[in-house]
């Protein structure tokens, strides 16, 4: 007997998905960066997606020559942290990407579970400036677990959270370690950006403009489900 899959739970990620925080932990961390004397653009910002704080401190620290103890690697952690919830306090909904309010509600109206997982220790706190933290049954951040993306646990908390199964998920992200861990939970992966990019996921959407929970509701069989184990 056929089994279509439908799945019972959409778990988005933040940064990137719902609203753009890219460019805040960009002045934050190039800040931080001028500081030490390390020289920081744009493309190095891009590989901190997805990552936790102080792995992202690491790939930073890791583009200068300087050696750091653990206590000095905390402070510098706190300080860039200090500057990017400055620049969240600003944060309104007029700051949603585009189609990201309509997808979260239609997520909703579907019937299915709607859950966060960012890699943000700062995901309530932004969820609250835009005004959707509402829409979200459970919101799993950094705060929450032990290991980041590209590790799975992220999502798989969601998922428990929503007392949903794995292969019953569609998890939402727009960075390459975020759909590695989506694969690597068993959930189906939709990628948001390039194609070219998030070679991993099993679907890529340009943003939540062409998010829409009822073809994977009705067409899940139609497009390449993978549960890996």
């Amino acid at each position: 007997m056929n089994h279509e899959p439908r799945p019972s739970a959409f778990i988005f990620d933040l940064d990137g998905v719902i609203t753009d925080t890219a460019e805040l932990h960009y002045v934050a961390w190039r800040a931080l960066a001028l500081d030490l004397g390390i020289a920081f653009g744009e493309q190095d910002n891009e590989q901190l997606k997805g990552l936790s704080r102080m792995d992202s401190l690491e790939r930073l620290l890791a583009l200068g020559t300087q050696q750091f103890g653990a206590g000095e690697k905390l402070a510098m952690a706190e300080r860039k942290n200090t500057h990017y919830l400055a620049l969240v306090e600003k944060m309104t909904p007029a700051d949603l990407l585009p189609g990201a309010l309509d997808a979260l509600h239609s997520a909703r109206a579907a019937g299915c579970g709607v859950a966060l997982a960012s890699a943000s220790k700062n995901a309530a706190l932004v969820l609250e400036r835009l005004g959707i933290a509402r829409v979200f049954d459970h919101v799993v951040d950094s705060n929450h677990i032990r290991n980041s993306k590209p590790h799975p646990e992220v999502f798989l908390a969601a998922a428990r959270a929503l007392g949903a199964a794995p292969q019953d998920c569609v998890g939402i992200e727009d960075a390459v370690a975020g759909v590695q861990a989506i694969r690597a939970a068993g959930m189906f992966a939709v990628g948001v950006g390039n194609a070219r990019v998030l070679l991993a996921a099993d679907q890529v959407i340009a943003d939540l403009r062409h998010f829409v929970p009822s073809n994977y509701l009705r067409g899940m069989h139609r497009l390449r489900w993978v549960n890996e184990t």
